[in-house]
């Protein structure tokens, strides 16, 4: 039975990138042959034996305890997503993956959809798995893109960002924000691993775009809940933006998304600009897609 490769890959990308010197090991000599951490000194940090280690680096088929995990993560310095995502690789079993799940129709339920036309001052989305656009506002449209004319399929933030060439010109750090949703994806990939939609989606992303092949073999992983992003609109030129991303209890997989413009003047004064650029005349919310699959109310709350 084949090894599970992307937890193999993830944990030697892990003990790779730390400083032996910043452990109080040699960081040269003559049996230091990786550039960073060695297979036991990994286990002796997280004190379980070299062979254990190995074995579990090899993806074989063994079940170690979330505490071992919570070691080998400890001794690895894995912030909270990468932690997350080591257990998450680790419940994937070699071999688990060559029968996927049949895709269904993921939805945001109607409270939020109405929470999300409330919000007249701020741009809102609803974020599904694998960065699925579910819904957004008329603010929104405006600030990014209107998801709800693109064909059902093309409905995705990091299929866009990393494709298309008006999020390019959008986003000044775009290289930034394109590896940054590539580790989202690659932390969701680890979340769904039976997921067909997302295996769809890796593997296009991964024939059309070479930086996303570089971004998704580095196995970083990342989970977003505030901050800021540059924006060089094409209406009213450069604002910075401020981003909180809110889970509504419940809901498996989705993240409402708020942006509001930064204190400067600048931001503020174009913000103003792009709320009153066009009036929506409809509830903003995502039309039933007509080249969606069909589907029952049973697949509501599955994956796309």
């Amino acid at each position: 039975m084949a090894g599970n490769v992307d937890l193999t890959q993830f944990l030697r990308r892990c003990r790779d990138r730390i400083d032996p010197e910043s452990l109080g090991l040699p960081e040269r000599g003559a049996y230091r042959r990786v550039p960073g951490l060695r297979r036991e000194e990994v286990a002796q940090l997280a004190g379980v034996s070299t062979d254990y280690y190995i074995r579990l680096e090899q993806g074989r088929n063994i079940t170690p305890s979330d505490s071992v995990l919570d070691a080998v993560a400890d001794a690895l310095r894995l912030d909270d997503a990468e932690r997350t995502h080591l257990h998450d690789l680790v419940k994937a079993k070699p071999g688990r993956r060559a029968r996927r799940a049949a895709p269904g129709v993921q939805r945001a339920r109607p409270g939020l959809l109405r929470l999300l036309d409330s919000f007249n001052d701020h741009a809102a989305f609803i974020l599904g798995k694998r960065g699925d656009i579910l819904a957004i506002n008329h603010l929104c449209r405006v600030l990014i893109a209107d998801f709800d004319a693109m064909p059902y399929r093309e409905r995705n933030l990091t299929r866009w960002i990393v494709l298309t060439p008006e999020a390019r010109a959008l986003y000044p750090d775009w290289e930034q924000i394109a590896a940054e949703m590539t580790a989202i994806l690659r932390l969701d990939a680890g979340r769904y691993p039976d997921d067909a939609r997302t295996a769809e989606l890796v593997g296009e992303l991964t024939m059309k775009s070479e930086h996303f092949r570089r971004w998704w073999d580095d196995h970083k992983v990342l989970t977003r809940t505030h901050g800021q992003k540059r924006f060089n609109h094409p209406l009213v030129g450069e604002l910075t933006i401020d981003y909180q991303a809110l889970t509504p209890p419940g809901e498996d997989g989705q993240t409402l998304f708020l942006y509001m413009p930064a204190p400067d003047r600048t931001s503020q004064e174009a913000w103003r600009l792009l709320a009153d650029w066009n009036t929506p005349t409809a509830p903003d919310h995502n039309p039933e897609p007509d080249d969606s699959p069909s589907h029952s109310p049973s697949d509501d709350r599955s994956s796309l």
